[in-house]
């Protein structure tokens, strides 16, 4: 009877959307292992670069529209960058 009320109340979750989920997994793949620490030192700087077509990954372009001025990575302003590039 709990197996049943258990299974019931999952069926009423709305899924995940996948680009939602897959930005999850993204931002999972970078936290370090438990009891590492992070890296005090940032893996990125601000060195002028505005556009998709410069980063060489979804994390640099995250990296450069969260921490430097006058990025052109994001049209439709919901925080995440080169959502149309195909590369990743």
């Amino acid at each position: 009877m709990i197996w049943q009320r258990f299974a019931g109340h999952q069926a009423n979750v709305t899924p995940t959307p996948q680009w939602q989920q897959t930005a999850i997994e993204e931002a999972n793949s970078r936290l370090p292992a438990y009891g590492e620490r992070m890296s005090e030192t940032p893996q990125f700087k601000c060195d002028g670069r505005q556009y998709c077509s410069q980063m060489r990954s979804r994390a640099e372009a995250e990296f450069f529209l969260r921490h430097c001025p006058n990025v052109k990575m994001d049209g439709d302003h919901d925080g995440i960058p080169c959502e149309r590039d195909s590369r990743w």
